[in-house]
């Protein structure tokens, strides 16, 4: 009885040691704990995002955008920032990435959700497509060209600078068009 008792004892012991010395994570807290693990051999990419262009346009905003305490006042909402580039990332796994990371809030449509076979940004921080007029919405720049399809369908390759910028106006004000 005493060394059944003993062996129960210790095996408890050793339950408590595991469980105090393992620190548990989801796979997501995992990979957002470790976003940023930049080693010297490691390929990455730039990304940024802005929405200084609605100071431009703010009689089109909505007003409830405008009290919303969402915008910053110098339209940055991420700086330039750099991440490690996995193989087959595209425009929108780092920028989900850094989202997630950053606690922005993002919304977007499934790529299977549209007749474009991407994912479409709604809106990042709280600023959504048409917000501030009827042709304003998120677009993406990389290296300071406008690709001409979906952020999903962009594979990235090491040293890609990913501008994401809030147009009011189509893209016309970037001479997109």
């Amino acid at each position: 009885m005493k060394k059944d008792l003993l062996i129960l004892g210790f095996i408890v012991l050793i339950i408590v040691i595991i469980v105090n010395g393992t620190e548990f994570q989801t796979v997501d807290e995992y990979y957002l704990t470790h976003i940023d693990d930049i080693r010297e051999d490691s390929q990455t990419v730039f990304i940024s995002i802005n929405c200084s262009e609605i100071y431009a346009n703010w009689d089109m905003l909505d007003d409830n955008i405008k009290n919303s305490g969402y915008l910053p006042k110098d339209g940055v909402i991420l700086d330039k920032t750099e991440y490690v580039l996995r193989e087959g990332d595209t425009v929108f796994d780092v920028l989900n990435r850094a989202v997630r990371y950053n606690k922005i809030q993002m919304e977007y449509q499934g790529a299977d959700m549209n007749i474009y076979n991407s994912v479409y940004i709604q809106g990042i921080n709280y600023l959504y497509e048409f917000d501030c007029g009827e042709l304003s919405g998120w677009l993406y720049k990389v290296n300071g060209e406008f690709p001409k399809y979906g952020c999903s369908s962009y594979v990235l390759k090491d040293g890609d600078i990913i501008e994401w910028i809030y147009t009011c106006e189509l893209g016309q004000e970037y001479n997109l068009f």
